[in-house]
């Protein structure tokens, strides 16, 4: 189970508000994670930091294919993205590096900015306080990379230490 303390956002959240392209120079998660949500200004910034949870509308990381929308965040310690729906390529590239990302619009509807929310994967729950909404978990495939922290991990892992 993962979850904390979240900052909800609204529906179309994209790659530019959430890395500007201007950072793309860098992949390391910790260096882009201090420019995440630049655009929204420094309060945006600093609750970020303290929040383990973000919450999102409608079409979440649409946008630019960055891989980077999704590494800033695991460098910022978000540990999931709960959104009514992302965009394709952002969904793959949260899964990609290690970050759980949830469409459960029954929950988003329900939490509030700063809520304490809770997901367990394995389950498909998310909890907010003493309500728990459901939604598919993911097939075994996708919860080995993320488990393994992200595809690169995984492959590390399972494919390479394989060949051995």
């Amino acid at each position: 189970m993962v979850g904390g303390t979240c900052i909800k956002f609204g529906d179309s959240i994209n790659t530019d508000v959430i890395i500007p392209a201007r950072y793309l120079v860098s992949i390391d998660p910790q260096e882009l994670a201090e420019h995440a949500f630049e655009p929204l200004g420094e309060e945006v910034q600093n609750r970020l930091r303290q929040s383990k949870v973000v919450v999102a509308g409608v079409n979440f990381g649409c946008g630019s294919a960055r891989e980077q929308a999704a590494s800033c965040l695991v460098g910022a310690g978000i540990q999931v993205v709960i959104a009514k729906s992302f965009a394709r390529v952002f969904f793959r590239n949260s899964i990609n590096t290690g970050l759980l990302a949830v469409e459960c619009p029954d929950a988003v509807e329900h939490i509030g900015d700063g809520d304490s929310v809770f997901v367990d994967a394995t389950e498909g729950t998310v909890t907010v306080g003493s309500d728990t909404f459901h939604f598919e978990p993911y097939p075994e495939s996708l919860r080995k990379i993320l488990d393994a922290g992200g595809l690169i991990p995984y492959v590390t892992q399972h494919v390479v230490a394989g060949r051995r």
